[in-house]
């Protein structure tokens, strides 16, 4: 990452291998060693996150089999960053779910309550393996409820702003995508494979009316099958399932 600097990796989250001349970036994983990464809210990595093949990934039956009572979501809390670039290179399974905090604080029960998300999951997918009428039929999705939504697919800032569909391009399930988040105090921007997915101001009126409707409440999230990653503090999100 870059602070305007920073780098990352998620779902399966890959040895950081981008090369500059200068030390302006600060890799978060280096594929050896999960030194300044630990629990949301924690002081320890959940179980279930492995390093493997350089990667960082999250093993759903490891992390289940273990007697672990707090979340699987992780924040790497070596350092904060306001104003960055964090690039990673992440790949899913079939039918997986999972998403970057950033900006995130701790104290929350969940990182949903406080930071945006850049949502990853399986786009095409995702509705195949779960149901979500019920859950999208909540949200006010009268028509095909059924059916994974704009704002809740890869690239999104999740249940804010919606990938520009026309603009992306998402590699099939199994293969690697890159994905770049650029935050400043007059814009944020979410890259995916090279193309700038949206943009938005951040605290601006117009986001607390999104983030906060006029009933209250913050828009709830979609169950997960992966864990989350979060930075500045930056976090992976871990939802159940394999990254």
């Amino acid at each position: 990452m870059q602070d305007g600097k920073k780098e990352e990796k998620s779902e399966e989250v890959a040895e950081t291998t981008t090369e500059t001349k200068t030390d302006d970036w600060v890799h978060l994983f280096d594929g050896t060693s999960m030194d300044g990464w630990r629990g949301y809210n924690g002081k320890t990595m959940p179980p279930g996150w492995v390093i493997e093949d350089n990667t960082l990934t999250f093993k759903t039956e490891l992390g289940l089999e273990q007697d672990y009572e707090g979340g699987k979501d992780i924040i790497y809390a070596a350092e904060e960053f306001d104003n960055f670039e964090l690039y990673l290179e992440w790949k899913l399974p079939e039918g997986g779910n999972s998403g970057i905090f950033y900006h995130l604080k701790e104290g929350y029960d969940s990182p949903p309550e406080v930071s945006p998300e850049y949502q990853l999951i399986d786009d095409l997918g995702y509705a195949k393996m779960h149901d979500l009428t019920a859950y999208n039929t909540s949200l006010g999705y009268t028509d095909k409820p059924e059916e994974l939504k704009p704002l809740q697919q890869t690239g999104s800032d999740y249940a804010m702003h919606p990938a520009n569909a026309d603009n992306k391009i998402l590699n099939p399930i199994g293969e690697w995508n890159s994905s770049k988040i650029v935050f400043t105090p007059e814009k944020v921007e979410h890259w995916l494979n090279g193309r700038l997915l949206l943009s938005f101001v951040p605290w601006d009126d117009a986001w607390y009316e999104k983030r906060i409707p006029t009933n209250g409440k913050m828009p709830k999230t979609m169950a997960s099958s992966e864990p989350a990653i979060s930075a500045c503090k930056i976090m992976p999100a871990q939802s159940g399932s394999e990254i």
